[in-house]
């Protein structure tokens, strides 16, 4: 991580940097923490036979263990961005790794087969872990906003978001072939203990960046090691900024946009892995990986550099790029079930050269690799649009109230999900239909942006470049100051 101290820093925000040597570890945490949080959502049905032996997946519960990672992490991620905002990022991302790594290590030691004894024991190391996985997105924006220059951020991004799927999807793939020869206990002390390994490979290698180092209007001025921004956000600045016209867009429009994402997950796993289709784990995650990665590739380090140059000339492109990211990946998404599926033995749901061999499953891995293709530019693009609008000391804060509700529908989606399916005695085309109508606030609300989002950043640039000239007079102040006592 790049500090005050480094004399090749650059002196031009527009020249690149190799900022993948200074946040390297942040990606090693990432990946780590990835294929935990990944393992929770794809062993779902697993989970439930290791709770319940012998006993149907009981979706009521399975549903709210879900839920209780994405609402844990909301309500983490509310009390870590405003700490991230005031106090030493790298001391918190330390806090986070430790008190993510030892739940998952915990979870190793579960006995299985108790009901609902074995279900509650997960349902609370489970909401640890995601309470403290709140702190790690605002957390890496805030850093990154101080480390990455504006015109790199995309493909800063899409990096990052690239390790996380690919992670997770290996993840899947690990978890699922481990829980299928009976392993999962040393797949859960392994991840765990791989967690708190990057946690200290970050203690030692990451120093703390300076706060707002890439700032235009700051750039030069903080150029000074005496100069430090210390400003905080007060309740005035918070209405002008953070609860601006384009802000408000961004919260309002996670809830609907993730109701729906984590519902299609949620569905498409149980879908899936359950009579009558009964493709195994261990083949989803193999089907997952071929296809699902090569999709993410393609959007998060392709795609994510035509945005970069795109929004270099024209900022306000990125807006139109997230509408056509959340229709495209959602609506790809929700095809799945319109599949002409059959019916298939066990024996063939574990047969990965038969499944392959089917035209239906290249279907479904078309479909797949579209959705993660368009869904990659959602995040490689909402997060520079919501650093451009908002202050140095508001950047952990905002993603925070963004995560918030954002989780809140993640959580929201298998709770609807699984009293939809049994509303519907498991009529998966009738629920994902009632599902999908979510998505229509949501690009409703980007669109209108357009007009707003100019408007929001200038703000900004102006209250930036007016602090900008006050650390100046501070600056001359303690030179003049210095030089009397000389």
């Amino acid at each position: 991580m790049e500090n005050s101290k480094n004399p090749e820093k650059k002196n031009h925000l527009d020249e690149k940097i190799n900022f993948n040597s200074m946040l390297w570890p942040l990606y090693l945490l990432n990946g780590f923490q990835s294929i935990a949080y990944g393992s929770f959502i794809v062993l779902i049905v697993p989970l439930s036979e290791i709770f319940w032996p012998g006993e149907p997946t009981h979706f009521i519960e399975m549903g709210i263990l879900y839920s209780s990672l994405s609402w844990s992490s909301a309500i983490g991620g509310l009390i870590f961005g405003r700490l991230i905002d005031k106090y030493s990022r790298k001391a918190i991302v330390i806090l986070i790794s430790l008190f993510r790594g030892l739940p998952v290590f915990l979870l190793g030691f579960a006995v299985a087969g108790q009901g609902q004894l074995t279900w509650l024991y997960f349902v609370i190391l489970i909401s640890i872990f995601g309470f403290f996985s709140g702190g790690s997105w605002p957390a890496v924006i805030s850093i990154s906003n101080d480390v990455v220059p504006r015109y790199q951020r995309s493909q800063f991004f899409g990096i990052y978001e690239l390790v996380r799927v690919s992670t997770n999807t290996f993840g899947w793939l690990v978890a699922t072939f481990m829980v299928q020869i009976g392993l999962w206990r040393e797949f859960f002390l392994g991840i765990g203990g791989l967690i708190l390994l990057a946690g200290l490979i970050f203690a030692l290698h990451n120093e703390e960046p300076k706060r707002a180092a890439f700032q235009e209007e700051l750039f030069h001025i903080l150029k000074s090691e005496e100069i430090q921004y210390d400003f905080q956000i007060d309740k005035k600045t918070m209405k002008e900024t953070m609860l601006s016209k384009t802000n408000r867009v961004a919260l309002i429009e996670g809830i609907f946009t993730w109701i729906l994402m984590s519902s299609l997950n949620f569905m498409i796993l149980n879908f899936i892995q359950n009579p009558p289709i009964n493709i195994s784990e261990f083949s989803t995650s193999i089907f997952l990986v071929v296809f699902g990665l090569t999709g993410g590739i393609l959007g998060q380090l392709v795609l994510a550099k035509v945005c970069d140059k795109l929004a270099k000339n024209n900022e306000l492109i990125r807006l139109p790029i997230i509408v056509v990211s959340i229709i495209g990946g959602l609506i790809t998404f929700a095809a799945f079930f319109f599949l002409p599926w059959r019916p298939l033995t066990p024996e063939q749901g574990k047969d990965i050269g038969y499944l392959l061999s089917l035209p239906l499953i290249w279907w479904m891995g078309i479909l797949f690799f579209t959705s993660r293709s368009f869904f990659s530019l959602y995040v490689v693009n909402q997060s520079p649009v919501l650093q451009a609008i908002n202050l140095p000391e508001a950047q952990g804060q905002i993603i925070s109230w963004n995560q918030f509700l954002e989780a809140f529908g993640r959580g929201v989606g298998p709770v609807l999900c699984g009293f939809l399916l049994s509303l519907t005695s498991q009529n998966y085309q009738i629920t994902v239909l009632l599902v999908v109508l979510c998505i229509l606030p949501g690009v409703i609300l980007w669109i209108v942006a357009l007009r707003w989002y100019s408007d929001d950043r200038d703000k900004i640039q102006d209250i930036l470049s007016k602090r900008a000239k006050i650390l100046e007079s501070q600056k001359k102040k303690d030179l003049n100051q210095n030089g009397s006592k000389i």
